[in-house]
C-alpha cells in the first residue's frame, strides 16, 4: 500500500490549490517544498521590521481564485483580507508628469478623453470587447483543460463565443492596442503590462491585451502580504488532511512500467504514492526528475525545445519617508516600441539598460502594517534578465541596486536615495538558486502563441501514468489567478481519471 495517494512537488500556488482540492476529495495528500516557506514567487519575507513580497505584488481577475475556495467549502473573502487598490496605476513620464488612473473604468475613460477625445470614445469600445473576452475566457480557458485539440473543441462547445475571440489569440498585444488607440500618450499607459507575461507587446498573444481593462474590474492586495494567499490555501488544505513538509527537495520521480510510484528526496529517502502532481518547471521535471529513458524521443526533443520565460531582478527597500508616489503601482511610461526595443536590443544581447524603466510597487501605501510606523516598503522591478553579456549577477548586483536607486531618485521618486534604511535584492540568479527556477524563469516557460494551451506541457501526462502538472509550466500559464486555475484543472482531471 502506498504511503500517500498524491504527492505534490512544490508549494507554489498551483501545488497548494491542487493539493487542497485533492484532499477535499478525500485523498491522502503530501506537499513537498524544497525551501523554508510556501508560495514560491507569491510569498513574503521580513527583514529589519519590513515585510517585502518576493515577486507577485497584487492580485486581479480573482474569479478563478474564488472558484477554488468555494470548492473548498469557504470563500476567498473569508480566508484572505483583500484591500482594493485605488488608484489603480500611476504612469510617470520623463518630464515628471504623472497620469494616475482610478479604479473606475468610467472615470479612466474621462481622463483618456481629455488626452485624446477619439481614444476616449474608443476606450468604451475597448472595455466592452475586453469584458466579453474576459467572461468567455473565465468560463473556458481558466476552468477547463486544454491539453489536446479535443479539449479545445470542448471549450468551444461549452461556450461557442470562444470562436469569436480566436483572432485575438493569434494577434499580438500590440496589434490589439493599436487597433483601439492611436494617441502616443494613451498607448504609453497600456504598453508596459505586456511584460506581465514575459514578452514585449509585439510577441505577447493579443488576448492578454485585456489586462489594461481587467485591472479596472478589481485589483487587490492581501493585508499582511502576498503570502496570505498561499497561507489560506495551505490552511484550507490542512483542514482536509493535506500535509505540507518544508525543506524537502525531491530529486527523482520514481517510475515503474510507465507509472509513477513515488518520489526520492535529496537525503535518499523514498515516499510512495499513486499520483504525482508537479508544480515545478516542466523541463526540470521531465529531463531531470524523470529522465528521457521514460519518454519517446520526440517528446524529449519537444520538452528541450521549450524556451524558458523571462526573469527579472527585484529590489526590496525600506525607507524612512513617504515617497512622492500616488498609487500602489507606478510604472515608468513607455511606448510599445520602447518595450520592444528593450527586448530585442538589450535582453537578447545581454546588455542592461543604464536608464531603467519598470514597475514600482508601494505596498505599504495600501497596507501600512508592512513597515514600522512612519516608514514604508517599496519593491522596485527594473527590467533585467538572466544572461549578462560581460558580467554576471553576483558581480553586477551591488552596482545595479545603487544605479537603480540613483536613477529613480532623479526621475520617478525624488529624494529616494537619501531615505533608504534597508535594501535587498533578488537577482535572476538568486531566483534560480533559492526557488530552483532555471535561469530565474518566473513563468517557467515562454508564454507566446506556440507555447499556449495545446502547445504547453499537458496537465495530464500522456506518457507517464499518474503524473500531472500544475503551475506556470502548464495551461493556462503563469500569474496568480492562472496558476491557481491550473490547480483547479489538475484536481478535476485527477477526480475524473483516478480512482
Amino acid at each position: 500500500m502506498a504511503d500517500y495517494d498524491v504527492i505534490v512537488i512544490g508549494a507554489g500556488l498551483g501545488g497548494l490549490s491542487a493539493g487542497a482540492l485533492l484532499a477535499r476529495q478525500g485523498r491522502k495528500v503530501l506537499v513537498l517544498e524544497q525551501s523554508d516557506r510556501i508560495g514560491g514567487c507569491c510569498s513574503t519575507f521580513e527583514k529589519d521590521g519590513y515585510r517585502c513580497d518576493v515577486g507577485a505584488s497584487i492580485v486581479e481577475i480573482i474569479q478563478p481564485i474564488e472558484r477554488v475556495f468555494q470548492k473548498l467549502g469557504t470563500t476567498l473573502q473569508q480566508e484572505v483580507d483583500l484591500i482594493p487598490c485605488d488608484p489603480m496605476m500611476s504612469y510617470i513620464f520623463p518630464d515628471g508628469k504623472k497620469i494616475t488612473y482610478p479604479l473606475s473604468a468610467e472615470k479612466t475613460g474621462e481622463m483618456i478623453a481629455e488626452i485624446s477625445p477619439q481614444d476616449g470614445l474608443r476606450w468604451h469600445d475597448f472595455c466592452a470587447y475586453m469584458d466579453d473576452l474576459m467572461q468567455v475566457t473565465l468560463d473556458t480557458f481558466f476552468s477547463e483543460p486544454a491539453s489536446t485539440f479535443s479539449d479545445m473543441a470542448q471549450l468551444i462547445k461549452k461556450n461557442p463565443r470562444f470562436l469569436k475571440y480566436l483572432p485575438a489569440f493569434v494577434s499580438s498585444y500590440q496589434d490589439i492596442l493599436t487597433r483601439f488607440f492611436k494617441d502616443e500618450t494613451v498607448l504609453k499607459t497600456m504598453a508596459y503590462q505586456a511584460l506581465y507575461f514575459g514578452l514585449p507587446p509585439s510577441l505577447v498573444p493579443g488576448a492578454y491585451a485585456m489586462v489594461p481593462y481587467t485591472e479596472h474590474v478589481g485589483i487587490y492586495y492581501p493585508k499582511g502580504g502576498m503570502i496570505r494567499i498561499p497561507e489560506a490555501l495551505q490552511r484550507c488544505g490542512e483542514r482536509e488532511g493535506m500535509q505540507v513538509w518544508l525543506n524537502q527537495r525531491v530529486d527523482k520521480v520514481l517510475v515503474y512500467g510507465q507509472q509513477v510510484v513515488g518520489v526520492r528526496l535529496s537525503d535518499g529517502s523514498e515516499i510512495t504514492c499513486s499520483q504525482v502532481v508537479s508544480n515545478i518547471n516542466a523541463k526540470t521535471l521531465y529531463l531531470d526528475l524523470i529522465g528521457d529513458q521514460y519518454l519517446p524521443r520526440a517528446v524529449t526533443k519537444g520538452i528541450k525545445s521549450y524556451k524558458l520565460s523571462i526573469s527579472v531582478p527585484m529590489i526590496y527597500l525600506g525607507i524612512d519617508y513617504e515617497p512622492p508616489l500616488e498609487a500602489h503601482h507606478s510604472v515608468i511610461a513607455v511606448s510599445p516600441e520602447d518595450v520592444n526595443r528593450f527586448y530585442f536590443d538589450h535582453l537578447k544581447k545581454g546588455e542592461l539598460m543604464h536608464q531603467n524603466f519598470g514597475l514600482i510597487c508601494w505596498s505599504s501605501h495600501t497596507d501600512p502594517s508592512l513597515a514600522p510606523p512612519g516608514k514604508h516598503v517599496l519593491n522596485l522591478i527594473p527590467e533585467g534578465f538572466y544572461h549578462l553579456k560581460d558580467s554576471n549577477w553576483d558581480e553586477e548586483k551591488p552596482e545595479f541596486i545603487e544605479r537603480t536607486i540613483e536613477n529613480l531618485s532623479k526621475t520617478a521618486i525624488p529624494g529616494l536615495k537619501d531615505h533608504v534604511v534597508m535594501s535587498d535584492c533578488a537577482s535572476p540568479l538568486d531566483f534560480e538558486r533559492k526557488l530552483l527556477l532555471p535561469e530565474g524563469a518566473i513563468y517557467c516557460l515562454q508564454q507566446d502563441l506556440v507555447a499556449m494551451a495545446v502547445f504547453r506541457p499537458a496537465c495530464r501526462s500522456r506518457n507517464i501514468k499518474g503524473l500531472y502538472l500544475t503551475g506556470s509550466s502548464t495551461h493556462p500559464g503563469g500569474g496568480v489567478p492562472t496558476t491557481i486555475a491550473s490547480g483547479y484543472i489538475c484536481a478535476g482531471l485527477i477526480e475524473k481519471y483516478e480512482i
